[in-house]
């Protein structure tokens, strides 16, 4: 039996944008909004987000293709990265009115406005090579191989295994070997 092997997409294309530290200091741009809103969190549950009670951190992907991540939340602060890839798995740690303060995978990220996330569970590819396996075992059938860098959409998690879907083929990985996915998170 051939297995096929799933190659990682174009790397996580984000951009960085210069920024002026000095003009950001001296306005006090990115920091009122960022402020604040730590302070709000804080103020009730840090393990609740401000806005819509729910887990924080918590996993969700991005909905489009471009999702600009600004310094603070509104759209007058500047743009620190762009992410380009729909579908990538990001953590929420921080709420403020309509935006979500996010990370990707390495730790990059900012503000995004919610209309640019997706509740739908995706997780990052980490491993240098998946297995993808028709059961959750170690000696399982593979069924799939696939790089570093697949985004996977994350069906069934359980204490050891995840449930994946990755160009249509869905089979059981690792849950050490994603990002996207707490290592004590099970879900159905």
């Amino acid at each position: 039996m051939q297995v096929s092997v799933i190659k990682s997409a174009a790397k996580v294309v984000a951009i960085a944008l210069v920024t002026v530290l000095a003009g950001m200091a001296a306005t006090g741009i990115g920091k009122t909004g960022a402020a604040f809103a730590q302070e709000e969190t804080q103020a009730t549950d840090p393990t609740r987000g401000a806005v819509t009670n729910l887990p924080l951190p918590r996993y969700v992907s991005l909905k489009t293709n471009e999702g600009n991540a600004r310094r603070g939340p509104s759209l007058t602060h500047r743009i620190d990265w762009v992410f380009s890839r729909a579908g990538m798995p990001l953590r929420i740690t921080a709420e403020y009115e309509n935006w979500r303060r996010i990370e990707d995978a390495e730790g990059v990220g900012g503000w995004v406005h919610y209309s640019l996330l997706s509740g739908t569970r995706t997780a990052l590819v980490t491993a240098d090579l998946l297995d993808l396996r028709a059961t959750p075992l170690p000696d399982g059938t593979v069924l799939l191989r696939a790089e570093a860098g697949v985004i996977a959409r994350l069906l069934e998690c359980r204490p050891v295994w995840c449930r994946l879907s990755i160009d249509g083929e869905k089979g059981w990985a690792l849950k050490a070997a994603l990002w996207g996915i707490d290592p004590d998170e099970s879900f159905e």
